[in-house]
């Protein structure tokens, strides 16, 4: 099974091809352009590193948020387009679960991977969004809740030592952290799309299939904007 996958949810993103869990190549998007100009130019050069047509490829897995609104609209619509166009299908993948599994390898290399990961991203107005995860391999981790959209004192005051913590939010947040709790290295705090296309590919061989006409992104809460609007009574 030959995987594109797609992530363009945080500030960085970064695409990877994968022949079924194997990981053959992963590119980062430019940092200096938006994701739209550079997430296309990236594709083509992955497809070429790997020596792959597009038709090559057979599955297209792209993380579908929580996530920046502007990033989440160019990947998931960057997956749709070239999936409906080469005849690949298409599935969404948690964000969060995603930057679970890209620490999991590294927890245990420490010998911690039997602990449980809570992660979480900044949701902005000082909220995140967070979910809890048991690290049962360095290929398999288990939700273990839904997602949550809270206040960051909140999700910090609910840590417990035997959790390890990860994601984007430990930016603005990793020294407020309670004593006692322990952060992944912040290489894997962002979402990798090595670990989106890791994750389709167990989802695709568990039969999971989604519907690329109904497949859309997941934001943690509505804009700014929008709520503004309402406000307004608009």
């Amino acid at each position: 099974m030959r995987i594109l996958a797609l992530e363009t949810t945080d500030k960085t993103g970064s695409v990877a091809a994968l022949d079924n869990y194997n990981l053959l190549a992963e590119l980062m998007l430019d940092q200096n352009q938006r994701s739209a100009r550079s997430l296309a130019p990236a594709m083509q050069a992955l497809l070429v590193r790997v020596d792959w047509s597009p038709k090559d490829v057979q599955l297209v897995g792209v993380s579908i948020g929580p996530g920046s609104f502007t990033g989440l609209r160019v990947g998931v619509t960057a997956a749709k387009v070239f999936a409906y166009a080469v005849g690949a299908d298409v599935l969404g993948i948690n964000t969060l679960e995603a930057i679970a599994l890209g620490g999991a390898a590294d927890l245990s290399e420490s010998g911690a991977i039997k602990r449980n990961v809570a992660v979480a991203i900044d949701a902005q107005r000082g909220d995140v969004v967070a979910q809890p995860f048991a690290m049962h391999s360095p290929d398999r981790v288990e939700s273990l809740g839904p997602q949550e959209l809270l206040p960051a004192d909140q999700w910090l005051s609910r840590l417990t030592p035997e959790t390890v913590v990860s994601g984007p939010a430990l930016l603005r947040l990793a020294d407020r952290l309670p004593s006692g709790i322990k952060a992944m290295d912040r290489r894997y705090w962002p979402p990798q799309s090595s670990a989106v296309g890791r994750l389709a590919a167990q989802y695709y061989s568990a039969g999971r299939r989604d519907d690329l006409w109904k497949l859309v992104p997941h934001y943690c809460r509505r804009s700014a904007a929008e709520e503004k609007w309402d406000a307004m009574g608009k």
